[in-house]
């Protein structure tokens, strides 16, 4: 089997394997907790070296290549005429229109400084030191020192060869302590989806104390027609909880909003710990201007998944095998070569997000982007 056939985790333990190498053994900084010692600092997707001569892009952090839809600016800048007073701070407006949009009880809305911002509000609503909290590995970066910042314990089920979640390994990962589960879908950074059945058959075996989040913040990528629907589960079972966000095809990420779907008195619950006043007046705005732009929306995503398509493509035909990607980035198995690659991207001015030892993640960007992404990966395609 080689790195391109096997997109798992290389570690001894990989179900306890931390999201990257723990800080340094240092005395605790003055008033800290100690149980900040051994969580990782998230790593956001570096932009990319400019040289002259050469286009530099940015593919490292799943973010949309264009610009906010059609009238967005135009309502975030009147917004901002009013930064001199605080926001709403429960969102009334924004929570109200998702509300009506999805069909779901306005209460149960939460919104947040994105979907990692309301899942941040999550487990600290829902966890404390002791608990645990069970997820595919590798998943979303955030998720283990999200749990570690109340001092619950992650979980992490390696996902399978192709990058998938294991959820029947993950039901009996289950324990009297766990609290919450979570499942990533398209995951985050290898790309599948998993399918509405499995959720279906995994519910069954979780108990209805544990609250599962389906976190969704690429669904609007999905085109498999059997991938899980997290509303309708929401709708099905009182335990069940849906993440999306702004941040990726809307195209807002620098705006910092996003929102949860849960039943009382869950959404109560975690409305308790958000930041006061985290989402400001102009993100609001935004977001609810580019509510009023679907059918642009819905247009420039299915410009990116046709690129996606043809990225993928590309990328098998030079020997690459990339899990099969629903969302708006695609996984490249490299192994012990990872920064190796991403260095050499890097200097012909692509920043990629690497996972050292593992592989790395690629945004799928304007045809330009992804063409010269191709282009510099064939000097390390498999068998070459």
């Amino acid at each position: 089997m080689t790195d391109a056939d096997d997109i798992r985790p290389r570690h001894d333990d990989p179900a306890q394997a931390p999201a990257q190498a723990p800080a340094p053994d240092l005395a605790p900084a003055p008033g800290t907790r100690a149980a900040l010692k051994t969580i990782p600092a998230y790593k956001p997707g570096l932009p990319p070296t400019s040289r002259p001569g050469v286009t530099a892009y940015k593919m490292s952090s799943n973010e949309n290549p264009f610009p906010p839809l059609p009238g967005v600016l135009e309502r975030a800048h009147a917004a901002a005429d009013g930064a001199n007073r605080y926001p709403d701070m429960f969102c009334t407006r924004l929570a109200q229109r998702l509300a009506d949009d999805l069909g779901v009880p306005t209460d149960d809305v939460i919104i947040g400084t994105g979907s990692s911002g309301v899942l941040m509000q999550t487990v600290l609503a829902t966890c404390e030191e002791g608990d645990e909290v069970v997820y595919a590995w590798r998943s979303f970066e955030a998720y283990p020192i999200m749990v570690g910042i109340t001092g619950a314990r992650s979980v992490q089920v390696p996902v399978d060869q192709r990058g998938r979640h294991d959820l029947t390994a993950m039901a009996e990962a289950m324990g009297p302590r766990t609290r919450l589960a979570l499942v990533c879908t398209p995951n985050n950074p290898t790309g599948p989806v998993v399918a509405h059945q499995e959720v279906l058959d995994f519910l069954r075996a979780v108990p209805d104390h544990v609250l599962v989040v389906i976190d969704e913040a690429y669904v609007e990528f999905i085109r498999d027609p059997a991938a899980a629907r997290g509303l309708d589960l929401y709708r099905s079972h009182p335990n069940v909880m849906v993440l999306r966000t702004f941040s990726k095809a809307y195209g807002l990420a620098g705006l910092r909003v996003g929102y949860g779907v849960a039943h009382a008195p869950v959404s109560t619950a975690i409305r308790k710990t958000a930041v006061p006043f985290g989402v400001s007046t102009v993100a609001q705005e935004a977001a609810l201007a580019s509510l009023d732009e679907r059918p642009a929306l819905l247009a420039r995503v299915e410009e990116l998944v046709v690129e996606r398509g043809r990225l993928v493509a590309a990328l098998r035909e030079q020997g690459w095998r990339p899990p099969e990607t629903q969302a708006n980035f695609v996984w490249l198995a490299t192994g012990a070569r990872t920064e190796e690659i991403a260095a050499e991207l890097s200097a012909q001015g692509l920043s990629v997000r690497p996972f050292a030892g593992e592989g790395i993640r690629c945004s799928v960007d304007v045809p330009d982007a992804n063409a010269a992404l191709v282009a510099a990966l064939r000097a390390f395609a498999p068998g070459r």
